[in-house]
């Protein structure tokens, strides 16, 4: 039995690596990176028109009717390229409409969101580290009223798709009386965060909110998990190039032992955890009863590792390592972005240990 990717899989990747080569390079990343504004409108209508806003939903609906598999083996390349942009909140949008919205929502938003003529993000974390459904206070209703933290590229969306208590979802427009959006000036710039406020503001619930809401954090985890393993590969590559042309005492500093050893226990961290976000992934859509826990370690193992392994690139730069002129940094921050977003590691550690009865 062949459990490696299949060819279309491959290429899939290699398409979307390709494109971001020539579109996205590192100077361009810089831009953004650097910019006031973090968003890109060109480098985001070539993804859609590549069909990557499109991709996990329902042919009928304009998409590509992929499954969360492959919508993941997307994040982990936009990871390993840490390309800007809202593909995240806009893919967990979609997947919500897709299970939990009515006939009339579906055909409203889906084809638009598909096209990306139209941006979509979720809401769901509040005040408090309150990331999971179950934990979500805004009363839901005909109009909702509170406030959600961390909601990826809010100035810049069409549709809000949000987390209510009873662990609920409900679409917002974007221009919905009472709807407030504030920017927040986050580390990681390539994807900017907004506060939203809702002050009786029109809201349209999902019938199928709930379901649709547990499936929507499960695939959240299961992207964070892929980004950061994307994020991890790159800056093990990056510090063993560095490490072949940095010169120290007459030689690169490859050559050092205590450095040689540092590369290959990165590497070692990393690559097999590869199968654990893959396997999380498959489970979403063929194995529903893993689907929860798998998703639940995949978000906390690897975006741990993450983390680590972006410290350690830090120290294999030396000098230049932590600063701001060094690109290893954007990587550590998109790191430090993957590890805290929808909850910490330790939070689903114990979800994890809960599902298995310790």
């Amino acid at each position: 039995m062949n459990f490696d990717l299949s060819e279309e899989q491959e290429m899939l990747q290699e398409t979307v690596r390709q494109f971001l080569d020539n579109e996205c390079p590192a100077t361009t990343l810089r831009e953004i990176f650097d910019g006031e504004v973090g968003f890109d409108p060109a480098l985001w209508k070539g993804m859609a028109e590549m069909g990557l806003a499109g991709l996990h939903l329902p042919e009928e609906y304009g998409g590509a009717g992929l499954e969360v598999l492959d919508l993941a083996l997307v994040s982990e390349t936009l990871g390993y390229m840490a390309a800007p942009g809202p593909f995240l909140g806009h893919a967990l949008a979609g997947l919500a409409i897709a299970c939990g919205g009515s006939d009339a929502q579906k055909s409203k938003w889906l084809p638009k969101l598909a096209t990306g003529d139209a941006l979509a993000t979720v809401a769901l974390a509040e005040e408090g580290g309150a990331w999971l459904p179950d934990q979500w206070s805004v009363p839901a209703g005909a109009s909702l009223s509170g406030s959600k933290k961390h909601v990826i590229f809010a100035d810049h969306a069409d549709l809000i798709v949000v987390g209510t208590a009873g662990g609920g979802l409900a679409l917002v427009e974007r221009d919905a009386k009472g709807l407030e959006i504030k920017p927040i000036d986050s580390a990681d710039r390539t994807r900017r965060l907004c506060e939203v406020i809702l002050a009786d503001t029109p809201a349209e619930a999902l019938p199928d909110g709930e379901v649709a809401a547990t499936r929507l954090r499960d695939a959240a985890l299961v992207l964070l998990a892929a980004d950061a393993f994307g994020g991890a590969t790159r800056l093990v590559e990056m510090s063993v190039e560095y490490a072949k042309t940095r010169e120290q005492f007459g030689v690169t500093i490859g050559h050092f032992q205590a450095l040689k050893h540092q590369l290959a226990n990165m590497a070692v961290e990393i690559e097999p955890s590869r199968g654990l976000y893959w396997y999380a992934a498959h489970a979403l859509d063929h194995v529903r009863d893993e689907a929860e826990r798998t998703a639940a370690i995949a978000k906390a193992h690897i975006t741990d590792r993450y983390m680590q392994i972006a410290r350690d690139a830090v120290e294999a730069h030396g000098g230049i390592g932590f600063t701001w002129e060094c690109d290893v940094q954007i990587w550590f921050k998109r790191a430090m972005f993957d590890r805290a977003f929808l909850g910490n590691p330790a939070l689903h550690r114990e979800r994890a240990a809960t599902m298995a009865g310790w």
